[in-house]
């Protein structure tokens, strides 16, 4: 059967609802932190050399970018449609391709020309080097695209914390661009170079969240996030000894020109030194969730829903709480993939159940994706528990028509 074939019928079958495979992405310089429910022999199923497992990509069509060693198709999802027994599955980013509108709507379509954000857990036992992510001016020159990231800390996820729950952010006020461009020169010659002590580390809270344009310096610490973003695998590492752990230098250079490589100058241009050095860091990227209606309005319905991602054009996010025993209809103005955290039920055809272990290459029922016409006709979710809500996060492209940013 053809991915078109495929895609069609998976939409029909799905009601605009389509089902997504689990999409597991290791990370070399990464230790797991074992809290996204892959089991505990598969957290190095893809070998030592490539690391561990520490990262679940949701509605992803963006390729992970790990390297020479990267596997075929890591980092994108899989649409998965069963029929007569048998299974077929067909990537994400082919039925985007194929269906256009029919699946992100003629907006996202007509600017994007695909769907232009992705989600993931990013589970890890330490913090990880102070790094950024490029704007779109200098990741251009790669051919790439800028990325934007935003964090939330589901309680559902976060059984304990880690061994460094804080994270790094910018630069602290009144830090100059030499003492920034000798802390890179450290790490171009292989030095200690102490970037962290710049900068100023915040401690996290489970159940909020923290919006991280591209530009900004960032080391995350141990919890276990949940990261809508742009879709874009663009970084570059700029602290080389993390907690004992030598970073490779060429993530230092990693998505430089290479005209650029071994010009510092131009990893100190990559840096917006507006957005590091606000005095005001924590007022402004801080997220704490926010009600989408008045709550007793939606308690009445059987739901509470929040905004926990609202900072951001090129995406958003909520997390959705149907209470126990209520069945809710759910309007959006736009598509959007979800993963659920908690409970079991139904939306639309579809069972939803949030499985407590899942192993390498086993297919699940927790992860979906909601076409644009499912999303505004409105998607009908009921929780058949007496004592258990259902609980998912929903991750949302640019330009939300419901996102308000203040």
């Amino acid at each position: 059967m053809s991915a078109n074939a495929i895609a069609n019928k998976a939409l029909e079958q799905g009601k605009g609802i389509l089902r997504l495979a689990p999409n597991w992405v290791p990370r070399s310089f990464c230790v797991p932190g074992r809290r996204i429910k892959l089991h505990p022999d598969d957290y190095y199923a893809l070998g030592g050399e490539r690391g561990g497992i520490d990262e679940r990509w949701f509605a992803s069509t963006t390729p992970a970018d790990n390297g020479p060693l990267t596997s075929p198709n890591e980092g994108l999802s899989f649409i998965v449609f069963e029929d007569n027994g048998k299974t077929e599955k067909v990537l994400l980013k082919d039925a985007v391709d194929e269906l256009k509108g029919q699946i992100i709507g003629d907006r996202l379509w007509t600017e994007h020309k695909r769907w232009p954000m992705y989600s993931k857990f990013f589970d890890n036992k330490g913090a990880l080097p102070h790094h950024i992510h490029h704007r779109d001016e200098h990741a251009a020159l790669t051919g790439q695209l800028g990325k934007p990231e935003a964090y939330y800390f589901p309680p559902q996820a976060n059984n304990h914390g880690g061994d460094f729950p804080y994270t790094f952010f910018g630069l602290n006020p009144g830090v100059t661009k030499d003492q920034v461009l000798k802390a890179l020169k450290d790490a171009a010659e292989g030095r200690d170079n102490a970037i962290t002590n710049l900068s100023a580390a915040y401690r996290l809270n489970v159940g909020t969240g923290w919006d991280v344009p591209p530009g900004v310096l960032h080391a995350p610490g141990s919890l276990c996030t949940y990261e809508p973003q742009k879709a874009s695998d663009v970084f570059a590492m700029y602290e080389n000894i993390t907690h004992d752990q030598v970073v490779p230098k060429e993530l230092l250079w990693k998505d430089t020109p290479k005209d650029k490589e071994g010009n510092v100058e131009w990893l100190l241009s990559v840096i917006d030194w507006d957005l590091n050095v606000d005095p005001d860091f924590a007022k402004n990227r801080f997220m704490a969730p926010k009600p989408v209606r008045p709550v007793k309005e939606m308690e009445a319905e059987g739901y509470i829903e929040n905004w926990i991602c609202y900072k951001s054009n090129a995406f958003s996010a909520k997390e959705l709480t149907v209470l126990p025993g209520k069945t809710v209809t759910i309007k959006d103005s736009a598509c959007y993939g979800f993963i659920t955290m908690q409970g079991h039920g139904t939306i639309g055809p579809w069972g939803i159940e949030t499985p407590a272990l899942i192993r390498y290459g086993q297919l699940s029922h927790d992860e979906y994706f909601v076409s644009e016409q499912a999303a505004k006709e409105g998607v009908k979710i009921t929780n058949p528990s007496k004592t258990d809500s259902i609980v998912m996060l929903k991750h949302i492209g640019p330009d939300n028509p419901d996102l308000v940013i203040d």
